[in-house]
């Protein structure tokens, strides 16, 4: 592509972007000299493209609250508990990872958080929702939660989404859809949620797509304002995880006390090299003191 095509090119990108130009018009119309080209490219490449702001989403469920409450989830507004100061615990370095601390900036893509496992029934979906609300009782954040397990849907489930709803899938299917269109308020402030959307076998190839790419650039854009949480797929049964694990910002890894194997870890682990911030998180380890069965503990 020549230097007059790129600067043609990033013309048109910073209009859609609304930027203000009034000296473009003039020097689009201007007879341009051999040099001329590559300055205003230069000159152009410096101006910021802001980030589109998200709509607020179009639709809405009741969570089943009552329903996780007695499953033992954290919903708001209950008495403090220790499984409350846990979590509050289990949050605080993956919030300051995404907003950074004073002198250290935030981890890049910080704000995309992925909560995955070895293997099924380690309790990924239980953490991702907890960790979820908790988030959203912080001050400055909004929350999304997204099912990103197409095969299972288990958040979904476990929040009381009974019939099947549009969701990632058709987002990244249907480039004529916003995120708005298909996120879904709830009946917690600042928590919204994003279901896994219509049944696709592509699923690790969609997850893989530029399409995919595109909507967690989009999403890492407002590292600022919002975290995002993704209950993915167990590492080992599943590639969907292993497909978004590159992409993602941060990513925890639930480990089943007195239960998974160390060779599963080690094998998850492994899968996991190439991303910056790895946590692990052992789940339901017990104490004879404790009122809850539940002990996490991240390193």
């Amino acid at each position: 592509m020549s230097t007059i095509e790129q600067a043609s090119k990033r013309l048109e990108q910073l209009r859609k972007a609304g930027v203000e130009m009034p000296w473009a018009h003039d020097a689009e119309s201007a007879t341009l000299s051999p040099t001329q080209p590559a300055s205003l490219v230069g000159v152009l490449q410096d101006v910021p493209v802001p980030t589109p702001p998200l709509e607020p989403a179009k639709h809405r469920f009741e969570i089943d609250l009552q329903g996780l409450e007695q499953a033992g989830f954290l919903i708001p507004g209950a008495p403090r508990s220790r499984l409350q100061d846990e979590f509050r615990g289990v949050k605080r370095p993956l919030l300051t990872n995404a907003q950074g601390r004073k002198g250290i900036d935030p981890v890049d893509r910080g704000n995309l958080i992925m909560i995955t496992s070895s293997l099924p029934g380690e309790g990924k979906t239980f953490n991702s929702i907890n960790l979820a609300m908790s988030m959203a009782m912080e001050m400055n954040r909004s929350v999304l939660l997204v099912d990103a397990d197409a095969t299972r849907m288990s958040a979904a489930n476990r929040l009381g989404l009974r019939e099947e709803r549009r969701g990632l899938i058709d987002l990244l299917l249907d480039s004529t859809l916003d995120l708005s269109e298909v996120e879904l308020a709830t009946n917690v402030d600042k928590l919204t949620f994003l279901p896994a959307g219509t049944h696709d076998d592509r699923a690790t190839e969609i997850f893989s797509s530029h399409a995919m790419t595109a909507f967690l650039d989009r999403m890492a854009a407002h590292q600022d304002e919002r975290i995002v949480i993704f209950d993915a797929p167990p590492l080992l049964a599943s590639a969907e995880a292993r497909a978004l694990a590159p992409q993602m910002g941060q990513i925890v890894l639930i480990v089943h006390a007195g239960k998974t194997h160390q060779g599963s870890v080690q094998q998850a682990l492994s899968l996991l090299e190439d991303s910056a911030i790895v946590m692990t998180l052992l789940n339901q380890s017990r104490t004879p003191s404790a009122s809850s069965p539940y002990g996490y503990y991240a390193y």
